[in-house]
């Protein structure tokens, strides 16, 4: 009997990112769903960041002396990450603007995963043990279970802050998800 493995945290977050490189090439070449396809990069993007600040980062700065200057970098990227996809979201896809910021939005997401990957990521694998990393992707799932849908660039970046304005916000955010595509459904 092959015994099956569980993904670890890095693989999970690896696999986010390669998702969030999909679907920004799907935007950069005009797919024919737009709006859809930025729908689900806003979402994937708002709950993948707030288990990281949640979870991933905290872990990751316990991990050895001098981490916080792995993790702060990554932090503020983030934070001016969310500042960005906000006004992405505001803009709206139609915008004769949206196209040249979502370039711009897009290098700056390929370079700060870049750098989580071969930083935070390597930091992570080499101070924890398989099963650790296994229980951490856990975590992060339940994070994502419960985060918000959309950036919230206000609310912050830290784990406290994710931990006391991610509940609340996820349920606005998720009940607004919820009417937009029930109202999406009526008009189909």
């Amino acid at each position: 009997m092959v015994e099956q493995t569980e993904q670890d945290v890095v693989d999970l977050l690896t696999a986010q990112h390669e998702q969030i490189t999909t679907l920004l090439g799907q935007l950069k070449s005009g797919h024919d769903d737009k709006q859809d396809v930025f729908n689900e990069l806003v979402r994937l993007l708002a709950v993948h960041e707030s288990a990281e600040e949640e979870i991933v980062h905290p872990v990751a700065e316990r991990a050895q002396f001098g981490a916080d200057q792995i993790v702060e970098p990554r932090l503020a990227e983030e934070n001016e990450a969310k500042h960005a996809l906000a006004e992405l979201y505001d803009l709206g896809v139609d915008h004769p603007d949206f196209d040249s910021k979502l370039t711009e939005f897009a290098d700056a997401v390929a370079a700060h995963a870049a750098h989580e990957e071969a930083e935070e990521f390597t930091l992570l694998r080499r101070q924890y043990s398989v099963n650790q990393l296994t229980h951490m992707a856990g975590s992060v799932r339940a994070a994502e279970a419960v985060a918000p849908t959309r950036p919230h660039p206000h609310a912050g970046e830290s784990a406290l802050a994710n931990l006391i304005g991610g509940p609340p916000l996820a349920l606005f955010d998720r009940t607004r998800d919820a009417v937009r595509d029930w109202s999406r459904s009526q008009d189909r």
